[in-house]
C-alpha cells in the first residue's frame, strides 16, 4: 500500500501537503548539518547526525512507499547552480578525522565491502536533498518529488543506510568498549533529544 498517488498537473492537496513535509524536512536537515559542521566538536556531532540522518531517512522512506512521481517535463528544468557544499566537506572531514573513512558492503545480495568516507557521503545527501529544495522552492513541485523519490533510491538512500550503520558504530563502541573517546554528556544528550523528539538546537 502507498501513502500517496503519483502526482500530474495540478496538484491535490494531499500531494501539496506531503511535498511540504518533505521539503521542511529536507530544509531542516541541511540547516542542522551546517551548523553541526561548523561547531567543529566532534564528541557532539557524531551522536547529533546519527540524529539528523535518522530523521532524513524516515523521510527517504515515506518517499520511497509512495506511487512513482511523475515530472511534468521530460528535462529536468534549470534552477540555477548548484550549492557549493566543498566547504562543508572539508570542515567534516576535518572534524570526524579517524573514524572518517569507513567499511560498508555496497549491495547485501551481491556482497562486496568497499571504503567510503562519512564527509563525503553525508554531502552527497545534501546535495541531492538540496536540489530538489530548488526546485520545490522554484515552485515546481513535481519534478521536486521525483527527483526527491528518484534520488533517495538511486543513491541518498542507502549512503544514508550506510552512514547511519557508521556513525552507530562510533557510538556502540564508544559504549561498549571505550574505544573511541566521545563526551558521554554529548552522546546522553542527543537520546534525550531522540526520547522527546526536540529541535536541534539552532
Amino acid at each position: 500500500m502507498t501513502e500517496g498517488t503519483s502526482t500530474g498537473p495540478g496538484l491535490d492537496s494531499e500531494t501539496e501537503d506531503f511535498a511540504q513535509q518533505v521539503a521542511d524536512s529536507v530544509a531542516s536537515f541541511l540547516l542542522a548539518v551546517r551548523a553541526i559542521a561548523k561547531e567543529n566538536d566532534a564528541g557532539h556531532a557524531i551522536p547529533l547526525l546519527l540524529l539528523e540522518l535518522t530523521q532524513v531517512s524516515l523521510t527517504g522512506a515515506r518517499l520511497g512507499v509512495q506511487n512513482d512521481f511523475v515530472p511534468r517535463e521530460e528535462y529536468q528544468p534549470d534552477v540555477g547552480p548548484e550549492a557549493d557544499l566543498e566547504r562543508l566537506r572539508l570542515r567534516l572531514a576535518e572534524m570526524l578525522d579517524s573514524v572518517d573513512t569507513y567499511s560498508y558492503v555496497f549491495d547485501p545480495y551481491v556482497p562486496e565491502v568497499v571504503e567510503s568516507q562519512l564527509s563525503d557521503d553525508i554531502t552527497a545527501i545534501a546535495s541531492d536533498l538540496e536540489n530538489g529544495l530548488r526546485h520545490y522552492r522554484s515552485g515546481d513541485v513535481d519534478e521536486a518529488l521525483w527527483w526527491w523519490q528518484f534520488s533517495y533510491v538511486a543513491s541518498w538512500g542507502n549512503l544514508a543506510g550506510t552512514a547511519l550503520n557508521a556513525l552507530l558504530s562510533v557510538v556502540s563502541h564508544n559504549r561498549l568498549d571505550q574505544d573511541f573517546s566521545l563526551d558521554a554528556e554529548d552522546v546522553a544528550a542527543a537520546d534525550e533529544m531522540l526520547e522527546e523528539g526536540e529541535p536541534l538546537p539552532s
